[in-house]
C-alpha cells in the first residue's frame, strides 16, 4: 500500500502578483527564485526551535493564493506553513506557557463559528469531489458533541472575508500529493487551505486530507509527529514538550489510525478515530 506525504508550512510576506493561467514574467520568474535561495536567519531557526519544530526542515517558498497572488511564506517540516510574524508571536507565546494525539501553543478561542468556503473560481477551483470532500470533512466536526468550535461551510470566491478557505494547488504542485496548512493565530484558525495532486484518489481521501488541514489550522500537529512512522520513517520533526503538547487521555506512542498522522493511505477513510475525538473534545 503506497503511503503519501501529506503537508507543507509556509511564512508569509508579500512579494508578487501575478493573474491566474498566466506564466509568470523573467522577472517574477526571478523573484521565486531568489525566494527560494534565500538563507535561513538565525532568529528562524531559533524560533522554530523553540516550537520544537525540526530546524533542519525549513525553507523560504512562494506561496499562492487563490486569485493567483503570491507571498513569500516560511516551510517547515514540509506541512506546516506560517509568516515570518507569525512563527515569532508563536515563539514568544511559548516562552510564556506551560506543556498539557499533539497539539500546538495557538489554538481557536473557544465557541468561535468558524466561516469556511471552498473555493470555486479559476485554475485553483474546487472539483466536484473535492467539494464532496470538504462537505464531508466539515462535516466530522460538526457532528461532534463536547466540541465547542463549529464551521459554517459555503461555496464560491469571495474568500477574503471568510476565516478559511480551501482550495486546489495542483497547478503550482504539480508533483506529489496531499496538502498544506499552518496553525492559529489571535484566537482564529489558520485561514489558507490547500489541497494538490488528489484527482485520482477516492473522495475519502480527499476527505482525509482536508479533515487533516483543518485539523492544522485549529491547533492540532501530527500524531507521530516524534517519528514520522506512518511515512515509512524514523525522524522526529521536533522534541516533545512546548509546540508539541500531549493532549490529556490520547496516547504518547504511535497511533495507527489517527487522521493527524504524517503520512496517508490510499485507503484511508476520512474518519476520526476515537483519539482524535477525544483530543478535539479535550481542547475544545
Amino acid at each position: 500500500m503506497g503511503l503519501v506525504g501529506m503537508f507543507a508550512l509556509s511564512l508569509v510576506f508579500v512579494s508578487c502578483s501575478k493573474d491566474e493561467n498566466e506564466a509568470p514574467t523573467n522577472d517574477q520568474a526571478d523573484l521565486i527564485a531568489e525566494i527560494s535561495q534565500k538563507k535561513i536567519p538565525k532568529e528562524v531557526r531559533e524560533a522554530v526551535k523553540k516550537l520544537n519544530l525540526n530546524s533542519d526542515y525549513i525553507k523560504y517558498d512562494t506561496f499562492h493564493f487563490p486569485d493567483g497572488k503570491t507571498e513569500e511564506r516560511l516551510y517547515i517540516e514540509k506541512d506546516i506553513i506560517l509568516t515570518e510574524e507569525q512563527l515569532f508571536d508563536m515563539a514568544e507565546a511559548a516562552e510564556e506557557s506551560d506543556g498539557r494525539q499533539y497539539s500546538t501553543d495557538n489554538l481557536v478561542s473557544q465557541g468561535r463559528t468558524i466561516s469556511i468556503i471552498g473555493f470555486t473560481g479559476g485554475s485553483q477551483a474546487l472539483s466536484s469531489k473535492e467539494r464532496t470532500a470538504l462537505q464531508w470533512a466539515v462535516n466530522n466536526y460538526n457532528r461532534l458533541s463536547g466540541v465547542s468550535i463549529s464551521f459554517d461551510l459555503t461555496f464560491g470566491t469571495n474568500y477574503q472575508s471568510k476565516d478559511m478557505v480551501v482550495y486546489n494547488n495542483t497547478v503550482n504542485n504539480p508533483s506529489g500529493a496531499g496538502g498544506s496548512a499552518g496553525f492559529p493565530s489571535n484566537g482564529y484558525p489558520y485561514k489558507f487551505v490547500q489541497i494538490y495532486g488528489l484527482s485520482g484518489y477516492s473522495t475519502n481521501v480527499n476527505e482525509h486530507v482536508i479533515t487533516h488541514e483543518i485539523g492544522h489550522s485549529v491547533g492540532f500537529r501530527h500524531t507521530d509527529w516524534f517519528s514520522r512512522q506512518s511515512c515509512g520513517q524514523n525522524s522526529n520533526e521536533g522534541g516533545g514538550g512546548v509546540g508539541a503538547n500531549h493532549i490529556e487521555g490520547t496516547p504518547t506512542g504511535y497511533d495507527a489510525t489517527s487522521i493527524m498522522l504524517a503520512c496517508f493511505s490510499a485507503s484511508a477513510d476520512g474518519e476520526f478515530n476515537s483519539n482524535d475525538i477525544i483530543a478535539l473534545q479535550e481542547l475544545y
